[in-house]
């Protein structure tokens, strides 16, 4: 690993896991922006599933923070892409061709990025709403004001508590049943304290009073049952989320990412196939990597 604080730049080989690139860089008070809930996650796989996290809303998703690639194709070649420095203009811009390409296209063996430094102060709060609507009309608040959050999150989560049971003959036994949270919005704000505070008190105003952490969407993720992922348009995440009637979600709300586990017929995503089985054609011929999902 070669990290260079003054440049705010790192490179890696694809194998590092997030976590221990993340703490070797926290010594120089540096980050990079990317928080999956997965912190054991490698490299090539972040890159692979272009994974994020809560933060992808104020700091961008993978693809925003590589600068340099090394890949080896289907026939044993080593390609590179990018540089080691910021500025930097050689070749062709074929790095994004590889990140979110599930290993189709060829091997990530290492990777450059630009960093930001670790914030000064980091703050989350929370509004609860009663319903959808009500949380489509927090949003348009949110987005309305001058508040510039990295987190703007909507999520409604099971709760798990006791009830008693009023099947029973006797004496109501508690047992532990599955009761549905309210919709939950989540904005997170950073930087200088003195920023910080300012949108603390306008997001206040705003009805979100409540401190909050992260912790849902980790908890989401490992739940039972196959995650699904819906991108839609900002302004359609309220229609979208109606079609999945009572089920959980977590929602990056800014950006229209729906995470879910509904089996529903739910709006497909328009990918251009015909453009992807061109790319795999001429990165794999022969199919010797994985192929493209279905």
């Amino acid at each position: 690993m070669i990290h260079v604080p003054e440049d705010m730049t790192v490179t890696a080989d694809a194998s590092v896991t997030l976590a221990t690139l993340q703490a070797t860089l926290a010594r120089s008070r540096q980050w990079l922006p990317l928080d999956p809930p997965d912190s054991g996650l490698t490299l090539r796989a972040v890159l692979d599933r272009n994974e994020s996290g809560p933060h992808r809303f104020g700091y961008g998703a993978v693809r925003d923070y590589v600068i340099g690639l090394k890949v080896t194709l289907a026939d044993g070649r080593v390609v590179k892409s990018g540089g080691q420095v910021v500025k930097n203009v050689a070749g062709y811009d074929l790095q994004k061709l590889f990140i979110g390409g599930g290993g189709t296209l060829g091997v990530i063996k290492e990777v450059t990025f630009k960093l930001r430094p670790i914030p000064e102060v980091e703050c989350l709060v929370q509004q609860c709403c009663a319903s959808l609507d009500a949380a489509g009309v927090a949003i348009e608040s949110v987005i309305e004001s001058e508040l510039t959050p990295t987190v703007f999150d909507l999520h409604r989560l099971p709760e798990r508590g006791l009830q008693p049971d009023s099947t029973s003959t006797v004496e109501p036994t508690p047992k532990r049943t599955e009761v549905r949270a309210p919709f939950t919005i989540v904005l997170g704000f950073d930087g200088t304290k003195e920023d910080v505070d300012w949108q603390l008190a306008l997001a206040t105003k705003l009805g979100f009073q409540q401190p909050t952490t992260l912790d849902y969407d980790k908890a989401f993720r490992t739940e039972a049952g196959s995650l699904r992922k819906l991108s839609v348009l900002p302004s359609k995440l309220i229609e979208a989320l109606r079609s999945l009637g009572d089920e959980p979600f977590v929602a990056r709300a800014g950006n229209g990412i729906v995470f879910h586990r509904t089996d529903i017929a739910m709006p497909q995503n328009n990918l251009p196939t015909h453009l992807l089985r061109r790319m795999k054609d001429a990165f794999d011929p022969k199919r010797l990597l994985p192929d493209l999902p279905a």
